[in-house]
């Protein structure tokens, strides 16, 4: 059975709701349910842009952002309902649109689920939202019964008086308190005051996504819908230059084969149909001039990034490297590789949309749906106010679905060639392999010199890699969008901010920009830095003697977080305690996207490569942990994803063309080789900081750490399988 959009209004009814309500319309799709903005008498009362009060003490309160199974649908909500003091049992989620912070000058501010950010970016906002929309049910209680509001408390959706203990709830006030002028300053609560942050709080968005309820742009299901499937040219930035459908015209349930010159589309009745058709389309493709380019053309060109003499930024410079390390009584030299990954979503890009009438509605899988509002409208060339993005969950994202919005502007350009009919176009998954916006390969030089008790007195590191912030986001690098001028933050991140106490530090950039497309895969340079850093580390550690983890706890010393999350996670792990003979530990510590994590890896290697991790402790240090089952979630799900991309990821190039094409040979963890995760959330208050990314960062270089305890085999490139190594 086909999954439907559940209370889908009619074309003709949403346009004439978005119109009669001026300010814009507030639309959720899917299982969360779907409301509009003063379309309905009972549909609640808006006390503020995130709180919606219904009148038989119903709480809605929206969300900006999107889901994508990092829970952030919950914990964003949780910091509202923290300083609403309302029963959350009665709590609902709804998106917010698009549409509507358009019209309302960004009342939701950036909607963008990206960089761990969604609680470090908008916890302070969201707090004060929940404490504003209180203060005017209090003192709309307050006029009511003509006492002072300080007299006046709420908890769990009612006021209450104290002298008299007059009590009402949050429903039957909240219309008078939406005509009451916000309160310019309120006070927020001190953390030790909380009540429901902190707290293990079951997310919304799970029951629906175990149980198949839950629905992604891909079950989006329209009256009279079209379906399209498209080919991208092989070679990444080649056009068509010739294309015969004359094998296909005619066929059944073939409707048009569209030539939009970086691609071909094939519409039709059904999607399987669209893609068999396309098959039989000859397409012609100009490939440009990167059609022999190759994996090995690729390292030639990072490699000559660590040998240039010019055109090299540098991002950190203490003391004076090159007179330390030509003075050094021990010097250490190393190079790591990091390859393109891609990011694999279970649901493939796609999009669907109608454009009539100058008006444009997308329904699609997005990270952004800002972004995604702003493609539309300049793909269909009308203005901002009139597109509309309905929001639904994503079947994965890992920043494949934020900043590069391809798919929108395919889906939108298939849809204006199709005026007035609903068209969802679909990649295949090889198109989505073959055509991702990749993490971007990394070639690194690292040096280091020691003093005669093994201490390392310089620190030297040189990035040649692809800048992503050059190639896809456009940004000028140079502060504030960089730590100085020619730095991609992301191409020296863990590097930069080298937190050991060593005085001679140079870190350099070296800007390569390849043709291969770049974008920002879960973790983005933390996935990769962390790595070099910490495997190099060890490779100190192991020159001057020293245990691993004293080693790092000796240079922290100055990194109090840093020190903190370290000894904390060993401790969870047990290290120094006897292991049972042929397993080994190895341990790493990185800080990233304002947290501090860490990681301890037991494993052991047998004379097949198969490595068998028996144990891996992960620890994070997020400030404030909103919701700490949530929090656990995401460092598991970190386990599987870093695990899965470090022992097969590798996207590689030939003739100019991805060489992998779907779960065959881009391979994906099995549920029998996930290893035991351990979580240690060590939040110390006083910050807050991201929980989707950071918890990958420390997992690499551990396990890479453990497997030279075992073997004595130092590993510097990515993946394990191009080493023999394998998970058992």
């Amino acid at each position: 059975m086909k999954k439907t959009l559940a209370h889908q209004p009619a074309r003709r009814e949403f346009l004439k709701a978005s119109a009669a309500i001026g300010g814009g319309l507030t639309l959720g799709c899917g299982p969360l349910g779907v409301f509009a903005q003063g379309a309905k008498p009972d549909a609640g009362v808006e006390i503020n842009a995130w709180v919606v009060i219904r009148p038989d003490d119903g709480i809605v309160i929206r969300y900006a952002r999107s889901e994508m199974g990092q829970g952030s649908m919950t914990s964003a909500p949780m910091l509202v309902a923290e300083e609403l003091e309302c029963d959350w049992r009665r709590v609902k989620v709804e998106y917010a649109s698009a549409n509507a912070n358009v019209k309302r000058k960004r009342a939701w501010g950036d909607m963008a689920a990206v960089g761990s950010r969604t609680i470090r970016n908008s916890q302070e906002y969201l707090r004060k939202a929940g404490a504003t929309a209180r203060e005017m049910l209090i003192a709309a209680a307050a006029q009511q019964w003509k006492v002072p509001a300080s007299e006046c408390t709420a908890q769990n959706s009612f006021i209450t008086h104290g002298p008299s203990k007059r009590r009402v709830s949050y429903g039957k006030v909240a219309d008078a308190a939406a005509k009451l002028e916000a309160p310019k300053e309120v006070k927020l609560k001190e953390p030790k005051a909380w009540k429901l942050i902190g707290k293990p709080v079951k997310r919304f968005d799970i029951p629906d996504t175990v149980m198949g309820r839950q629905v992604y742009g891909i079950d989006t299901q329209l009256p009279g819908m079209l379906y399209a499937a498209v080919a991208q040219c092989p070679v990444f930035g080649g056009k068509v230059k010739a294309m015969d459908a004359a094998k296909v015209e005619g066929r059944r349930g073939i409707v048009k084969v569209l030539n939009v010159e970086t691609f071909v589309a094939v519409v039709a009745d059904n999607w399987w149909r669209a893609k068999e058709a396309l098959r039989d389309v000859h397409i012609d493709w100009d490939v440009g001039a990167n059609g022999n380019a190759s994996t090995a053309s690729l390292m030639e060109f990072y490699r000559a990034g660590l040998d240039a003499k010019e055109d090299i930024a540098v991002s950190r410079k203490d003391g004076d490297f090159d007179q330390a390390f030509g003075a050094a009584a021990k010097k250490l030299e190393a190079e790591y590789y990091t390859p393109y990954l891609a990011h694999a979503c279970m649901e493939p890009m796609g999009c669907t949309a109608v454009v009539k009438d100058g008006k444009v509605d997308v329904w699609t899988s997005t990270q952004n749906a800002e972004a995604s509002l702003a493609a539309a409208a300049a793909t269909a060339g009308v203005p901002l106010e009139n597109v509309e993005v309905h929001r639904v969950q994503l079947g994965g994202g890992f920043g494949r679905r934020g900043g590069a919005q391809d798919f929108v502007r395919q889906g939108v350009a298939i849809a204006k060639a199709m005026e007035g009919t609903p068209v969802k176009m679909l990649w295949s998954r090889e198109e989505d392999t073959q055509h991702d916006f990749y993490r971007p390969a990394s070639l690194i030089r690292v040096k280091a010199g020691l003093d005669d008790s093994g201490n390392p007195l310089a620190w030297y590191s040189r990035v040649a890699s692809t800048s992503i912030f050059s190639t896809l986001v456009r940004l000028p690098l140079k502060p504030p969008f960089s730590p100085v001028e020619g730095v991609d933050p992301q191409s020296v991140a863990s590097l930069h901010d080298l937190p050991h106490s060593i005085p001679n530090v140079k870190i350099e950039y070296a800007q390569r920009n390849a043709f291969v497309p770049v974008g920002f895969w879960r973790t983005v340079g933390h996935s990769q830095n962390p790595f070099v850093r910490e495997s190099f580390l060890d490779e100190i550690a192991a020159a001057s003697g020293k245990d691993p983890y004293e080693f790092r706890r000796a240079l922290l010393q100055k990194s109090p977080k840093d020190l903190a999350i370290l000894e904390t996670t060993a401790k969870a792990a047990g290290w120094g305690s006897p292991l049972p003979a042929g397993v080994f530990r190895g341990i790493a510590e990185t800080e990233g996207y304002g947290s501090y994590t860490a990681a301890v890896a037991e494993l052991s290697v047998d004379k097949n490569g198969e490595v068998t991790i028996r144990r891996l402790v992960l620890g994070i240090d997020p400030g404030y942990a909103v919701n700490p089952d949530n929090i656990q979630a995401q460092l598991q799900g970190s386990a599987v994803f870093m695990l899965t991309a470090m022992f097969w990821g590798e996207i590689t190039i030939k003739d100019g063309r991805v060489e992998q094409s779907n779960f065959h040979d881009y391979r994906m963890m099995r549920l029998r080789e996930m290893p035991k995760v351990e979580t240690v959330i060590a939040a110390t208050g006083g910050f807050w900081g991201g929980v989707g990314e950071p918890g990958q960062a420390s997992i690499a270089p551990a396990i890479c750490n453990a497997i030279f305890a075992a073997t004595g085999k130092r590993i510097r490139s990515l993946p394990l399988k191009n080493h023999g190594l394998t998970l058992a």
